[in-house]
């Protein structure tokens, strides 16, 4: 067995051990809303391309999260959503990996099973957005049983869960995830980490947004990590925080030379490695590490 397969499922196995002592949400008890569009042979062509992993889960039509909680809570929040391009999602490397990292920061982290494949839907981000905005409003709801602070409730994603943390950071359009009529749980993330996202920039003009996308003016603070040779992300990346920038709102960039696509929480030997510690700074000067 490879040794990096190997250590995947070392790390699965341990994480299974004690899968008892985690708590898991179902998003939509009753059901999620809309249902999964028809596999094309396309993309079951290209997903089957990528070869079966561990690391890696489909087919998920009864989203849900799974609840993190470190020895001391901070009060801070984060939702994470792997990557898997709509079509899996990476759950080791951009999921329970990054749920330790997060509890050794002191904060609770609820990993997302967000619904998948979409890629055949015309927006394919819009029924995985809608489970991360689910999520948000559900921990919003258990904030005094989970000792999280309501208002510290974040968001980070990689490579297709940037793109739907781009969309429930800002897109301003109905929801449909309230918990109860009468909390203030319709608002997204509040704040986000956005790590090699993408998929929001005009095919014919990266110089523009595509359409129906805007950062809005009260778009919540952002964290941004993508390396340079990552095709056209890095793009991505530096116009979205051109949008803030010229709006005035709080975020942070960072372009590192080497790294492609898909490192996750993987120790590369390059510097984008670095980037959880880079957002952690960026966290604990943005006051989302301190205790309540």
């Amino acid at each position: 067995m490879p040794r990096v397969l190997a250590l995947i499922l070392i790390a699965l196995l341990a994480h299974a051990s004690h899968a008892v002592d985690r708590e898991t949400v179902k998003l939509w008890p009753e059901g999620a809303p809309g249902g999964l569009p028809n596999l094309s042979e396309a993309t079951r062509k290209l997903r089957d391309s990528y070869g079966k992993n561990v690391d890696r889960i489909t087919d998920v039509t009864d989203p849900e999260i799974t609840l993190y909680r470190p020895e001391k809570r901070n009060g801070t929040c984060i939702i994470v959503a792997p990557g898997g391009g709509f079509m899996f999602l990476s759950y080791a490397h951009e999921g329970i990996q990054v749920c330790d990292w997060l509890n050794s920061l002191g904060i609770t982290a609820l990993l997302l099973k967000y619904r998948t494949p979409t890629r055949d839907d015309a927006n394919p981000f819009e029924k995985p957005t809608a489970d991360a905005l689910r999520a948000i409003g559900i921990a919003r709801h258990h904030a005094t049983e989970w000792q999280i602070d309501p208002k510290r409730v974040g968001l980070l994603g990689f490579s297709a869960g940037g793109n739907l943390l781009g969309h429930a950071a800002c897109d301003r359009g109905p929801r449909s995830y309230r918990i109860r009529p009468d909390l203030d749980d319709d608002r997204g993330p509040d704040f986000g980490v956005m790590i090699y996202g993408g998929g929001f920039l005009d095919k014919n003009d990266d110089r523009k947004f595509r359409e129906g996308f805007t950062i809005p003016a009260d778009a919540p603070p952002m964290f941004f990590a993508v390396a340079h040779d990552d095709k056209s992300n890095p793009v991505e990346a530096t116009r979205l925080y051109l949008e803030y920038k010229k709006l005035g709102l709080p975020a942070e960039l960072h372009v590192f030379a080497l790294g492609g696509h898909g490192f996750g929480m993987r120790q590369t030997g390059n510097p984008i490695s670095a980037w959880p510690q880079r957002c952690a700074e960026w966290m604990s000067s943005m006051g989302f590490l301190k205790n309540n």
